[in-house]
């Protein structure tokens, strides 16, 4: 299957549009949001560009897009009203892959551009936004042309479905699963794991190019929380979901064959994992890593995890409904979707189940040395270690940070 033409979002504004069934994401942008912007605020103050790039990969098609461009902009226009500099212009990115719903977020771009002139006098400031097909694992941008990239909810997406599980036939050799599970034979998770290696390690190197000294990367993706791959948290969304077509299957809507076939392209990496590619690539260093926990919020009483199993349910359908339409058929979505999201909405589990850990990074790309050390420690918690690392690339130093619950990512 050909990811970049099979998946995406649920485009359009409709009931299952990903627009209309994104809060969750939203929710977890919002837990770091001051964080992000206190990183493009520092960012700007120590650089000062004239022309400032930003990038925001995996921008999908919702509200979440534009609103996240606003609050950047408006972050540094504060931050140039500061230092009292003028005439500054953004450059602003949004890429997807090719079959991203682009359309429904140029449509909008009117009203985000009356909403930066509101209550000024000046015309607001001057914003040029582009939308950049393709995939964030490899070269998108020319070299040294952002300054700023951001990333939410879609890192933990591979590139591909991992090749290694499959048989030397192309069978799958993960037939009760769709991702890593406690039914899944040996090999599937190193399978995993090697797809996310390469992917994060092109990912790595091709930033590396297009930011600018003095940039940042702030990156937003699920996780989990220990080395064990079978891990309830971020995985019970995909659990749930091949539950529910297993039963659509012993009801005859659909056929076994074509959901032992189904994989996921997804990776929740650990902390150890992410660490240990940052370290081989050599590019950057980590700063700061924080882990989040989404609480469940929506409705209260006995209705409260009804709510948030509708809410889960229709978040799955508008992401995988791209996927699952291709590998089954179109006919799925008009035969048996309404079966599939009333089971979710009934099994999903009444307990407080922590979603999956969020990891949320900041990478900080800066022209001379200035700190080096690898740093262990919990919030609220004494440092447990701490070790320097340095290395040589382009005639420029290297040298690797981190905090397991604090990340930032550095280029020196």
């Amino acid at each position: 299957m050909d990811l970049e033409k099979a998946f995406h979002m649920k485009g359009g504004l409709g009931d299952n549009s990903y627009a209309n069934n994104s809060s969750l994401q939203k929710k977890v942008a919002d837990t770091v949001k001051h964080i992000t912007l206190e990183a493009i605020e520092e960012m700007f103050t120590a650089t000062r560009p004239k022309s400032l790039g930003i990038a925001d990969l995996g921008c999908s098609s919702g509200p979440n897009t534009l609103s996240n461009v606003k609050e950047l902009v408006d972050a540094v226009g504060n931050a140039c009203r500061k230092i009292q500099q003028p005439g500054l212009e953004f450059r602003v990115y949004l890429n997807d892959l090719p079959t991203n719903d682009f359309n429904t977020v140029f449509q909008a771009l009117p009203d985000f551009y009356r909403e930066l002139r509101k209550g000024r006098n000046d015309g607001g400031p001057a914003v040029y936004i582009a939308g950049c097909p393709g995939t964030f694992y490899g070269r998108l941008f020319p070299d040294n042309s952002l300054n700023f990239v951001y990333s939410s909810n879609s890192l933990h997406w591979l590139s591909r479905v991992p090749p290694g599980i499959y048989d030397e036939q192309g069978v799958s050799i993960n037939k009760k699963s769709i991702y890593i599970s406690e039914r899944s034979p040996s090999g599937v998770a190193e399978a995993f794991l090697r797809q996310f290696q390469e992917d994060w390690s092109f990912f790595l190197k091709s930033r590396s190019e297009e930011v600018v000294s003095g940039g940042k990367m702030v990156l937003l993706l699920l996780g989990r929380t220990g080395p064990y791959h079978v891990d309830r948290n971020s995985s019970i969304y995909w659990e749930m979901l091949y539950q529910s077509l297993a039963t659509l299957v012993t009801q005859g809507e659909i056929e076994e064959e074509k959901l032992e076939g189904y994989e996921m392209n997804f990776y929740a990496p650990s902390k150890e994992e992410l660490e240990e590619e940052v370290r081989k690539e050599g590019s950057f260093k980590v700063e700061m890593i924080e882990k989040f926990e989404q609480g469940i919020d929506i409705g209260s009483g006995g209705n409260r995890y009804s709510s948030y199993g509708q809410a889960v349910a229709k978040t799955v359908r508008s992401i995988q409904e791209s996927m699952i339409a291709h590998h089954f058929g179109e006919v799925f979505w008009t035969s048996s979707s309404t079966n599939m999201l009333d089971w979710l909405i009934e099994k999903w589990p009444k307990t407080d189940l922590a979603p999956p850990t969020l990891f949320f990074f900041l990478q900080d790309f800066e022209g001379e040395m200035t700190r080096g050390a690898l740093r262990f420690c919990l919030v609220g918690e004494e440092e447990m270690g701490s070790e320097r690392r340095k290395r040589k690339r382009d005639d420029n130093t290297f040298s690797l940070s981190w905090l397991i619950r604090k990340l930032y990512f550095t280029v020196l």
